[in-house]
């Protein structure tokens, strides 16, 4: 493979960190991309992701899909010039389920009942 089937890139966390620069293939999908994320993700972090669907990447203003592959993303502002690194930054969903999973059990049963109002 030649040198522009690469893209350089870093990944800037909310606290100002990076990740990177590495090199990666232009074929190489979002998800591939978020586990290699994951797989580097700086054990100081106290709220480190373990699942790809907890990692959301921003580049140009854009969230990036988990089926798209970086080539397929070049219609972004993605790597314009050769020798540049890219900075995406890396935003982090919070996992509900162990929040939902932790209220119910702390709460009472809710009995379902149902309300009507006519106006």
């Amino acid at each position: 493979m030649g040198d522009e089937d690469w893209i350089e890139l870093k990944f800037r966390l909310a606290d100002g960190t990076d990740i990177g620069p590495s090199k990666y293939s232009q074929l190489m999908t979002v998800a591939s991309l978020k586990e290699k994320i994951i797989a580097q993700w700086p054990k100081d972090k106290e709220n480190a992701p373990k699942l790809i669907n907890e990692v959301k990447l921003i580049n140009g203003g854009k969230i990036l899909e988990n089926n798209t592959t970086l080539s397929e993303a070049r219609s972004l502002p993605i790597c314009e010039l050769p020798g540049i690194v890219t900075t995406m930054h890396v935003v982090l969903r919070p996992p509900l389920f162990e929040k939902k999973k932790e209220k119910l059990q702390n709460d009472p049963p809710m009995k379902s009942h149902c309300v009507c109002c006519i106006l």
